[in-house]
């Protein structure tokens, strides 16, 4: 599984003009799941998503979780983070999961998260033509690996 986080002061996503999924200070994570996922690397992704402190204390370091600041958590679902660009021009897929695959696990995944301790998870909708809005905060971007690639 991958993830880029945004750290973030609003999000939303939109379908079809419908604001479906929407949060005020918090972390936007987009998210690209694999065939061998499971729950082990749902649990580890969301703990880091959660713990990772990227927000500032009142001594302007970056000191603090998601968790600690009672922050919101926007989830939304992207194939397009195992593209594979390194030959040619047109991205291949093939190491990312099935969509019927991928559906069950971005579903565990939203699943898992509505039981974490943070107040509010939005979600988008996954093989929807999704628009995302955001305010990135920083910018502060980071990408996870559950592989541990980097």
């Amino acid at each position: 599984m991958r993830a880029v986080l945004q750290r973030v002061t609003k999000a939303k996503v939109t379908v079809d003009g419908q604001v479906i999924g929407e949060i005020e200070k918090g972390i936007l994570a987009l998210f690209g799941m694999q065939d061998t996922d499971d729950d082990k690397v749902i649990d580890y992704m969301l703990e880091k998503v959660i713990n990772l402190r990227i927000f500032e204390d009142e001594n302007g370091k970056m000191n603090l979780s998601l968790q600690d600041i009672k922050g919101e958590l926007l989830i939304v679902p992207n194939f397009t983070l195992y593209g594979d660009a390194r030959k040619g021009r047109r991205p291949g897929y093939s190491s990312g999961a099935s969509p019927e695959v991928a559906t069950h696990i971005f579903d565990r995944l939203v699943e898992k998260a509505h039981s974490l301790p943070i107040p509010k998870v939005a979600t988008g909708q996954f093989q929807a033509d999704m628009k995302v809005d955001l305010t990135n905060d920083g910018p502060v971007t980071l990408l996870l690996d559950s592989d541990k690639n980097f």
